[in-house]
C-alpha cells in the first residue's frame, strides 16, 4: 500500500505544485477571480490521481477485491500526501516567489466590497478583517492550516466516490465481474 500512496500522492501532487509554479509569472493577469477557477480545476484534474491509486491498489496489491473501508484508507492517504506537496509549494510561493500577495488580495477584496456599494462601515470592517487575516496568514503554520483546507475537502469527496465506485468483495472479484455494485 505504501508504494501505491506514495506514487500517487506525488503524481497529484505534482500535477497541483507545478500547475501553481507555472502561474506565479502571471498572477497579476490571471487576476484572483480567474485564479480560483483555475486553481480548483487544477486540484480536481490532480484528484483524478486518487482514483486511479485507488484502482491500483485494488488490481495490483489487493487481488482484485478491496473493502469500501480499506478503499477510503488508501484514497484518503493518497489525497494527504498530494495535500503535503500543495501546502509545502504554497508556503514557498507566498514567502518566497509572490512576496505581498496578502496585499494585494486583501486590497482585492476591500476594493470588491467598495464597488459593490457597501456602506463606508462595511468598507472600514472589511479593511480591518482583511488587515488582520494578513497577520494571521503570514505565520507560516496557519498559513499551512489555511492553505491544506483548499484541496483536502476535494480530495476527501474524490476518496469517498473512488470508494464507492471501486469496492469489489471476493464474490465479484471470483465471478470477473469488472464492474462494482454501489
Amino acid at each position: 500500500m505504501r508504494k501505491t500512496v506514495i506514487t500517487f500522492g506525488l503524481l497529484s501532487g505534482a500535477v497541483s505544485s507545478l500547475m501553481m509554479l507555472a502561474t506565479v509569472p502571471f498572477l497579476d493577469r490571471i487576476g484572483f477571480d480567474h485564479g480560483e477557477i483555475l486553481g480548483y480545476t487544477t486540484i480536481v484534474l490532480s484528484c483524478l490521481f486518487v482514483f486511479f491509486g485507488v484502482r491500483s491498489y485494488r488490481e495490483n496489491s489487493a487481488g482484485g477485491t478491496l473493502t469500501f473501508g480499506r478503499a477510503l484508507g488508501v484514497g484518503l492517504l493518497i489525497t494527504l500526501v498530494s495535500c503535503a506537496c500543495y501546502v509545502v509549494t504554497w508556503e514557498i510561493i507566498y514567502f518566497k516567489l509572490a512576496p505581498g500577495f496578502a496585499d494585494k488580495y486583501a486590497a482585492y477584496t476591500v476594493e470588491r466590497v467598495r464597488s459593490s456599494g457597501a456602506s463606508a462601515q462595511q468598507i472600514e470592517a472589511t479593511a480591518r478583517q482583511m488587515q488582520q487575516f494578513k497577520q494571521q496568514y503570514d505565520q507560516p503554520l496557519f498559513n499551512a492550516a489555511i492553505t491544506f483546507m483548499e484541496p483536502f475537502p476535494i480530495g476527501f469527496l474524490v476518496a469517498l466516490v473512488s470508494a464507492a465506485v471501486l469496492r469489489r468483495n471476493r464474490a465479484q472479484s471470483g465471478a470477473g465481474a469488472t464492474t462494482t455494485t454501489a
